[in-house]
This record gives structure tokens, sequence and C-alpha cells, in this order.
């Protein structure tokens, strides 16, 4: 691909996987070991009511950790047996380059195959190194450069996109910012940059052409929350119109809730699902009818999704879990 001459050409391994409208797919399961591209597939087909929804996605595995240390992030379950936790950590550039080219090689030439979108921030947060030598966009950005049906997805809650903002690239990757309600941010995000500053940085990559979505999750029960995520919404919509938004509350795994310091969010959760424990159910309808109303009444706003939800919810709010457009997907 131009890339290297001396890539190493990596055993791209393919499964069939259920989709949410009952169809099968082949696609690909894993690059070589999987330890850089895996398709995320951890949330079985939901069946039950208590079953969440969650489509199965392309996770690029380029790096582990977060240096925001929110109070709720499941990063501190899933990476527990690390030796440094969630201390941020990049894996080998040639590896993750080799494994990238791969991916796309097998599966660019055709039609039979279906357009991806690969999750930059499923792991790390996508943006946390873009000040220093380690660069994300600066690395695959080149790569994508060379196909145009896949779609590199950065997701973050930093705002360190002047590399970006100077690069010049014909592929148009999609940009994510997960932002909260401010009082919710104060109380349980203190390390990472104001959503504030992280909706500038979302504006800038929307005017400049990119593909911005935004993630409201978790959306906390606070004293006042009606006004607090309400006029959120109104920020984000005096800023720009991202492409979609997707919502969620809070989804307390236990290893994460045992592995977390500030265990204050997981009183709020009694509900239980196949993905944690979560809101009472009546809470979280007031939620999302709250705030999806609220984006259509005042911002004229259809395009919202909600991220690890049960189909007993998707189906209280009349929505169709099986068309669902949320953030991991197309």
């Amino acid at each position: 691909m131009g890339v290297g001459v001396f890539l190493e050409r990596v055993h791209v391994k393919y499964g069939l996987y259920q989709q949410l409208d009952g169809s099968v797919l082949r696609l690909v399961k894993q690059v070589g070991d999987g330890s850089i591209i895996k398709r995320f597939d951890k949330t079985p087909a939901p069946e039950n009511p208590t079953d969440v929804v969650c489509p199965h996605f392309v996770e690029l595995k380029w790096a582990y950790g977060c240096p925001f240390d929110c109070a709720w992030c499941y990063l501190k379950g899933t990476l527990r047996f690390l030796p440094g936790k969630t201390a941020p950590i990049i894996k080998d550039k040639n590896k993750i380059i080799s494994h990238l080219t791969s991916f796309l090689d097998e599966t660019n030439h055709g039609s039979s195959y279906p357009k991806e979108v690969l999750n930059t921030g499923e792991l790390a947060d996508s943006l946390m190194f873009e000040n220093n030598g380690h660069s994300l966009s600066k690395m695959i950005l080149p790569v994508f450069e060379t196909q145009k049906k896949h779609r590199a997805l950065f997701l973050s809650k930093s705002d360190y996109i002047q590399n970006i903002l100077r690069m010049e690239t014909s592929h148009k990757p999609i940009f994510s910012f997960t932002v909260n309600a401010i009082p919710v941010s104060k109380r349980w995000e203190r390390k990472a940059p104001s959503p504030l500053r992280r909706l500038n940085a979302a504006k800038k990559l929307s005017e400049t052409g990119y593909d911005v979505r935004l993630r409201i999750d978790p959306i906390m029960p606070i004293k006042n929350w009606r006004i607090s995520y309400k006029s959120l919404i109104d920020k984000i919509f005096d800023k720009f119109t991202p492409e979609r938004i997707t919502v969620g509350t809070p989804r307390g795994l236990q290893s994460t809730i045992n592995n977390c310091k500030d265990k204050s969010w997981a009183e709020y959760l009694s509900d239980r699902s196949n993905w944690g424990r979560k809101l009472d159910s009546e809470t979280r309808f007031k939620i999302y009818s709250t705030l999806f109303n609220h984006l259509k009444e005042n911002h004229n706003f259809k395009k919202v999704a909600m991220c690890k939800e049960t189909i007993e919810m998707w189906s209280s709010l009349g929505m169709d879990y099986r068309k669902i457009r949320c953030n991991c997907t197309w």
C-alpha cells in the first residue's frame, strides 16, 4: 500500500456474525493474533428484554489507557491486570501499520465486503498522544489515504486537535467527543478538559469539514439534571450541529466498580442487565425521553441512539433497535 517496503503481510481471519436485523454476514474477526485489530463481539445478539443492544464493530487497538482518570471509566476494570493499570501506553508502531495495512488490503477490493468503521477509542483515548511524538492521526491516516472504503473513528475527551487541523487528507476520519453536563464533569471527570473545551475542538473539526459525532454519556440523575443536560444540548447547537448524537446512562460492570476509587457514581445504580448495573428503568426512561424531546422540539434533531441500552428501553421509547445508527457504526 505504499506505506513501507518491508511491511509484513498478516493473516486476516473471518467469522460469521448475526446482525441486529437477523441477517448473518461473513466479516473480519481479527487480524493476526487480534492484538491490534479485532471485532468487538462481547455483547451477544440481544434476545431478552434486559439484553443490551450493541452492534459488533471493529476495534483498532493501537494503545491502552487514558490520562483522564474519570471515576466510572470501564478501563479501570478492563485493564486491571496490566502492570500500569490505565496508564497510557502505545503498542509497536510497525505492528499497528502492518495489521492495519493487511486489513485494508484484504477488504478494500470489490463490493462484496461492507464498509467498516475502525474504532480507535475503545481501549484508549484516541487523541491522548496528539501533543507528543506518538500522534495517532499522523501514524494511521496516511494508511487510510490509500483506500476509500473504510473510515477511522477517533473517540476522545481531549481537545488536542492541532495536528489534525494542519493535516491535508482526502480520507475523512470520523471524530467523536464524549461530553457531559458541566456539574457532572466537574465532579467525576476532574482531569479531563472541560466539556466546553471539547465542544470548541469539535466545532473546529466540523468547520474544517470532518464528520463530528457526540456522545453524552454517562448521563447522571443529579439534582436539577433536566436543567443541566438541556443546557448542555443548547450549548452544543450554539456551536455546531453534530452528525449524530449517542446517549447513555451509567453501566456499572462489577469489574469497573471493584477497581475504581470513587464509587459514588455507582450509588445511583439499581437495575441489572447483561452489561452490568444500571439506573432504574423509570429514571432512564425519563432521561432519554426528556433529552430526545428537547433535541427534536428545540433543535429539530432526530439522529440519536442509545449506547448499550436494553431492548425493553428501546421498545418503551418507540424506537427500533434494529435500525440503530450509534457512535461506533457506519
